[in-house]
């Protein structure tokens, strides 16, 4: 019999191999821009561009797959990234770091698009979850570790841009030698912001907030540990105690929001992230080395899960056909607040110091966990249907991983079977309703 995971190894090996190019970059950048003197504002801006390809690249993949196929897609893309990684060692201006990062994030999001519309297609309800698992835990570690490579060169020199461009290089390989079928193409997305605002307006306003936090944090926070005075290997140990305390965390939050309504769950991530983003502020003043990389893994472990918890609220609301229209309207809005929020990150930066970065947290997470517990005194909100699937935003295709997709072919094939059927009894009405409250539970 096939195992699960050797349908996925190479899209896994080669997602991995480029999550560490990329993880290695965000630590790279804002370090190498504030040693070439750029200031706080111009490292936001450019952040700010990363966030608007970003979106953009999301939203043009799928055409761009359709157009060219899974393989020459990923292929494309990725030497590209590899070459402009490269051309980021001659930037010296806002401008030229701002186009450079813009387009890593046209080509980051379209092979992600790809990788996940990939891992989608292989996925199916015997062992969806497994597959799921492996691949988000291996990326997730990818990203964990990749920043503490900048302790093993010097960010003024190019060495580290070249062991990037390496990285993201070699993803190509496992792709070159795969042998298996190229799937379908990705679904276009559809994106429908009002409706979806209507029908479940805390996971709208959460994922844009997720966006606009998380953004300016992820962006700035290695030029926040040099401002405090750690040194560069210090600095970026803080984007692993980021990705640590989400990987520690994403699944008991999980498992909570899959028993009581999930909005108490966001508001109280976002009440936590408020609460933590003051102990780094304190910290932060008092140079206490030890109780900031230990915030900064609680931070990460509240504020990186707020997202997933939002596309699960969602999808607890929203019809099985619609799941992955209603991922593309979060992911959405999760752009916009990445493309608008290190703009705002910088700005608080500029005004108020270091610190300004967290007192920025702090408000902007208190307003949305006000937001979400008013939310919850208007309307209530039957348990969750469980099924909670740790969704990073990077691309819509990763909705058809949730279990929820398994429901909404369950049901196309009941209203298939009742089309034809003769018509029956009340008794056996009733048999067809509780089976398919079975369906609806098991997911």
């Amino acid at each position: 019999m096939t195992s699960p995971l050797s349908l996925i190894w190479t899209i896994t090996a080669a997602t991995t191999l480029l999550q560490t190019g990329n993880g290695l970059l965000q630590a790279l950048m804002p370090l190498r821009m504030e040693a070439a003197g750029l200031s706080i504002s111009s490292i936001g801006i450019v952040a700010a561009a990363y966030g608007l390809g970003f979106s953009s690249g999301c939203f043009l993949a799928p055409a761009f797959i359709r157009h060219v196929g899974y393989i020459r897609a990923f292929s494309s893309l990725a030497a590209i990234a590899a070459v402009v990684i490269l051309a980021m060692t001659q930037a010296d201006t806002t401008l030229a770091w701002a186009l450079l990062r813009g387009l890593t994030g046209i080509t980051f999001a379209c092979v992600f698009t790809a990788t996940d519309s990939w891992t989608s297609a292989r996925a199916t309800s015997s062992h969806r979850g497994r597959i799921l698992a492996f691949y988000m835990i291996c990326t997730k570690i990818a990203l964990m570790l990749s920043p503490l490579g900048i302790a093993l060169g010097d960010i003024r020199s190019d060495g580290l841009f070249m062991a990037a461009s390496a990285l993201v290089s070699l993803s190509l390989l496992p792709i070159a030698a795969t042998t298996t079928q190229e799937p379908s193409a990705p679904r276009s997305v559809r994106i429908r912001v009002r409706s979806l605002f209507v029908a479940a307006p805390s996971a709208v306003v959460g994922a844009f907030i997720v966006g606009l936090v998380n953004g300016p944090v992820i962006a700035i926070t290695p030029v926040f540990g040099v401002s405090i005075g750690l040194n560069q290997g210090e600095a970026a140990a803080l984007l692993f105690a980021l990705q640590a305390g989400s990987l520690l965390l994403q699944w008991p939050l999980g498992w909570l929001s899959d028993r009581y309504d999930r909005r108490y769950v966001i508001a109280g991530l976002a009440a936590g992230t408020s609460v933590v983003s003051i102990v780094i502020l304190l910290a932060s003043m008092s140079a206490a080395g030890p109780v900031i990389l230990w915030a900064f893994a609680a931070w990460g472990g509240f504020a990186l899960c707020i997202y997933s918890v939002c596309v699960a609220h969602a999808c607890d609301i929203v019809e099985p056909e619609h799941i992955v229209s209603t991922i593309g309207t979060l992911l959405f809005s999760w752009a916009v607040g990445v493309t608008v929020g290190p703009l705002f990150g910088a700005m608080a930066m500029t005004s108020l110091g270091p610190g300004g970065l967290f007192i920025y947290s702090a408000a902007v997470c208190s307003i949305l966990a006000i937001f979400v517990v008013v939310r919850i005194r208007q309307q209530k909100r039957e348990r969750p249907r469980g099924g909670f699937v740790d969704v990073s935003p990077t691309s819509s295709p990763t909705a058809v991983l949730a279990p929820r997709e398994d429901l909404a072919a369950a049901e196309a094939e009941e209203r298939a079977a009742d089309e034809d059927a003769p018509e029956q009894g009340p008794a056996d009405q009733r048999s067809r309703s509780d089976a398919a409250t079975v369906v609806d539970t098991s997911s």
